[in-house]
């Protein structure tokens, strides 16, 4: 009898140990996690149907804190403060005696991502993740370059520039395990503007970018 009540007093000993385990690690997914990227970008202005204006791609890079926020396993919402310097070449066909206009545009921006990032069970070397939001930008800088100038080179200020910027935010990637307390972030994002971002020809600037970071 006394060897059952020790056997059975073990046992749930063992039980609750296991639980208090398993839910100390649960309590760790959900904790704040912070980290450090670097991401360079591919960036362009969209004109729509216009055919007078024609864009092409430049690359620019963004900077930044990035925050992961749990409230499940494998649920998290992702935040943090970026400084983003996005560029687009454009050429505009004003008239037939003007000819064609090349403009260099570099437009600099402090983003705030809100999204929601779904991330797999982690294995050993780590667990892959995917993430759907938006991201909301305040106008640091606007600038812009004739290229096509003899007077000069110079990059001025862009007349008519928007403030604000919203894009829509797509993406997938990993997370690396290094140490207990550091993994590496590689991933690939896309983020369509939604928002016109100068007066002239009232664009919209979307782009490309690679992630790279650590998270602690």
């Amino acid at each position: 009898m006394r060897k059952n009540v020790l056997f059975t007093l073990f046992l749930s000993i063992a039980l609750l140990t296991g639980y208090h385990s398993k839910a100390q690690y649960y309590h760790q997914e959900k904790n704040l996690s912070l980290g450090l990227q670097f991401n360079p970008n591919i960036g362009w202005l969209s004109y729509g149907d216009d055919d007078q204006y024609r864009s092409e791609s430049k690359v620019g890079f963004s900077y930044g804190l990035l925050a992961d926020i749990g409230f499940n396993r494998n649920y998290y919402f992702s935040t943090g403060l970026f400084i983003n310097s996005l560029q687009s070449r454009v050429e505009n066909q004003t008239n037939l005696t003007s000819g064609i206009t090349q403009k260099v545009y570099r437009l600099q921006y402090a983003e705030v991502p809100l999204a929601i990032k779904l991330k797999t069970n982690e294995g050993r070397s780590g667990r892959f993740y995917g993430q759907f939001g938006f991201t909301a930008g305040v106008k640091v800088s606007g600038k812009e370059k004739l290229e096509n100038n003899p007077e000069g080179t110079r990059f001025r200020p862009i007349s008519g520039d928007d403030i604000f910027r919203l894009g829509l935010l797509v993406g997938a990637g990993g997370e690396w395990r290094l140490t207990n307390s550091l993994s590496a972030v590689t991933g690939l994002s896309y983020n369509n503007g939604f928002t016109r971002t100068m007066k002239e020809g009232s664009p919209k600037l979307s782009y490309v970018s690679f992630n790279l970071g650590l998270l602690f």
